[in-house]
């Protein structure tokens, strides 16, 4: 395949694009995404490109034009739902945890509910308590819906498109740190499925599960853990709900240690469930406890030393490793 080398923000509005060109059902919804072309510019050229019917701008009322989208994807639309940052989706959760993800159970399969909900989560730079938070446990929670947060351009493409064709309700979480980091992507067009894991860093002596903006930081620990004699296995998941249990398996079976590093709160988080659930199916393949790397549990601070204390770093997911060795 022939590569060139896209930020995430373009991957993504090269997915959008070709996505309303392919299938005229699609529109994109959200503060912003028009006029100003996105908060983050994803949506950029889409207005002028498409018009005015399928890339709307909104008031700031997450309630009503989530609420708006559930309702097209129902009558055979297939809306993007833009929340500015994830925290902001708070306002419309009852739309998308009582209404989208239980749309198809509760008319007994009449309606559908292919919908995206996207936007920019986790913690970006001095954002402070209110705009910092990692939401992905919220809405992996719940039955009904797809949980899907990329770490780099290619597959943030992919992703973004099996997602917007995909006939049920997805959660897709972007970094809102990562949107200008480049990496490869094909100029050819291409889906990624659901629920298939990536080895990032092969290894032998210990397995390390993660996703979105912790990939990169988990890969720079295995680099350090190289360097040491260690060799640390980096998967990165890609989608959270489907999860890809045969390749976590097929690691853990090979290693015997796992450390989860996730940026989210440690209580109730999809690395403590993981931790749970590689524990009871996989008790015979491990030489030491599964240990999970979280976030600090407190809100995000605004000061920026105290910021950079709350997230994994490499050499905290070196200290895990080194517990688990």
């Amino acid at each position: 395949m022939a590569m060139r080398q896209l930020s995430i923000r373009e991957a993504l509005n090269e997915a959008l694009a070709e996505e309303m060109e392919r299938d005229e059902r699609v529109f994109l919804m959200g503060e912003e995404v028009g006029y100003y072309d996105g908060a983050y510019k994803v949506s950029r050229g889409l207005l002028e490109r498409f018009g005015e019917m399928r890339v709307v701008d909104t008031p700031i009322a997450e309630t009503g034009f989530a609420g708006v989208g559930v309702g097209a994807a129902m009558v055979g639309l297939r809306p993007v739902i833009e929340f500015m940052t994830w925290n902001f989706s708070l306002c419309a959760i009852d739309q998308v945890v009582n209404g989208a993800a239980k749309v198809s159970y509760m008319s007994a399969g009449e309606f559908d509910c292919p919908i995206v909900f996207r936007g920019p989560g986790g913690a970006v730079h001095q954002l402070a308590a209110q705009h910092s938070q990692s939401f992905e446990s919220f809405y992996a929670h719940v039955p009904g819906l797809k949980v899907v947060a990329p770490s780099n351009s290619y597959d943030a493409k992919g992703l973004l498109k099996t997602a917007i064709r995909d006939e049920d309700p997805t959660i897709f979480i972007e970094s809102e740190a990562m949107y200008g980091i480049r990496s490869d992507v094909p100029e050819e067009t291409y889906t990624i499925p659901f629920g298939k894991a990536q080895i990032k860093q092969e290894g032998e002596d210990v397995t390390i599960l993660t996703w979105a903006k912790a990939t990169p930081t988990c890969v720079k620990a295995g680099e350090i853990l190289k360097d040491r004699g260690v060799s640390a296995e980096v998967i990165d998941l890609r989608s959270i709900r489907p999860l890809d249990f045969e390749a976590i398996t097929a690691s853990v079976k090979k290693t015997n240690r796992v450390v989860i590093v996730q940026e989210c709160w440690p209580i109730a988080s999809v690395g403590t469930w993981l931790s749970s659930h590689i524990m009871q199916e996989l008790f015979d393949y491990l030489d030491a406890p599964v240990l999970v790397l979280s976030n600090e549990d407190y809100p995000f601070p605004y000061a920026k030393t105290l910021e950079a204390e709350m997230t994994p770093t490499p050499e905290k997911i070196v200290a895990e490793v080194q517990k688990v060795l």
